[in-house]
């Protein structure tokens, strides 16, 4: 029987992302390989950099490129001193997510063993969904009279039926699989359009999973619950913004972004997932050696669990608890890249 193998394209990208990449990468192959599949991985030098040397965050032709892999793992993309990052995000990671339709951006908030938080919870699991492709990122706006007294910026938030329907659908399939509570994220109160959409149409979908209970939050009062009652939450599903504003605060409440895992999926499945850590280049540590590569590994977990190999995803979140358990890596700056992953390693 041939062994089964995955192509992965590897985008290290800026900064400590291309350490991290790095770490990750050597956990995964030793992961895969008791599991009895391979992991082959081709690398690309898409980047700041790179837009630097060409012009441009990635070749005409990457989406293309990227679209004959199984997944994408992503290191960190940003280097803001000397490309903004308006460039870079608008230059690979968007691009990546739409042409792939990787409309479900998935972000688990826990304290991993060992690791203490902000707060005096300690016992939330949370999964936060966030929709990843139209909303308040879709670009849709312009400038004009730049620089005069009369200058106008306008930035139109896009959410289409479909749009909105398929991220709310996922979000209630993941809280079925888990504790089937769901808790909506919208601002109707003064977005008269597109959040009282957003709330009808998940009025609607409710009907469909009447073993979900389903609460609708202000996103004031999300931000506020997540910080005082997180072990009350479950699934968490909010547009594109505000799962990105909610999804840092629980990076927070977790013990910081060095824990903080993600997923970019394209659920249909016709398409690459990407997977990336939500830290960013961290340019003023790049050259340190000290970035925590949990973050990126954990991130390689999910990827490992989307492709179906679900035992071999087991094992690496298990090396992680046991790796910080021990104390490595929970304490930002304590232990250096290499000694968490070589713990890491041992572990599994």
């Amino acid at each position: 029987m041939n062994m089964t193998t995955y192509k992965v394209a590897l985008i290290p990208g800026d900064g400590i992302g291309r350490d991290m990449v790095a770490a990750a990468w050597l956990v995964l192959q030793k992961a895969a390989g008791p599991h009895g599949f391979g992991l082959e991985g081709a690398d690309f030098p898409w980047s700041c950099a790179f837009y630097k040397e060409t012009g441009a965050m990635m070749p005409a032709d990457g989406i293309e490129t990227l679209r004959g892999f199984d997944a994408i793992l992503l290191g960190a993309v940003g280097w803001p001193a000397e490309v903004p990052d308006s460039v870079s995000l608008h230059g690979l990671l968007l691009p990546i997510r739409k042409s792939f339709v990787q409309y479900a951006n998935i972000r688990p908030h826990r304290l991993l063993a060992g690791v203490e938080g902000p707060l005096k919870a300690t016992a939330f699991d949370i999964l936060c969904i966030r929709e990843n492709t139209e909303g308040e990122y879709s670009g849709a706006g312009g400038r004009i009279h730049q620089g005069t007294a009369d200058e106008v910026a306008v930035e139109t938030s896009i959410f289409t039926r479909k749009g909105v329907e398929r991220i709310l659908r996922f979000a209630f399939e993941q809280a079925r699989g888990r504790r089937k509570k769901l808790a909506s994220v919208t601002k109707s109160n003064a977005q008269k359009y597109s959040m009282v959409f957003w709330d009808d149409v998940t009025k609607q979908l409710s009907a469909e999973y009447p073993d979900v209970e389903v609460t609708s939050y202000h996103i004031d009062a999300m931000a506020a619950r997540m910080v005082m009652a997180p072990e009350m939450l479950d699934v968490v599903v909010a547009s594109n913004l505000f799962g990105d504003i909610l999804t840092d605060l629980g990076a927070a409440i977790q013990g910081g972004l060095g824990f903080a895992a993600s997923a970019n999926i394209n659920p249909e499945r016709n398409a690459p997932s990407m997977f990336e850590p939500v830290h960013g280049s961290a340019p003023d540590i790049a050259h340190l050696g000290i970035a925590n590569p949990i973050a990126t590994v954990w991130s390689g977990a999910m990827m490992l669990e989307h492709l179906g190999e679900k035992d071999a995803a087991a094992a690496v979140m298990k090396a992680i608890e046991t790796v910080t358990a021990s104390g490595i890596g929970t304490v930002p700056g304590k232990h250096k890249t290499d000694t968490i992953t070589a713990a890491l390693l041992a572990a599994l």
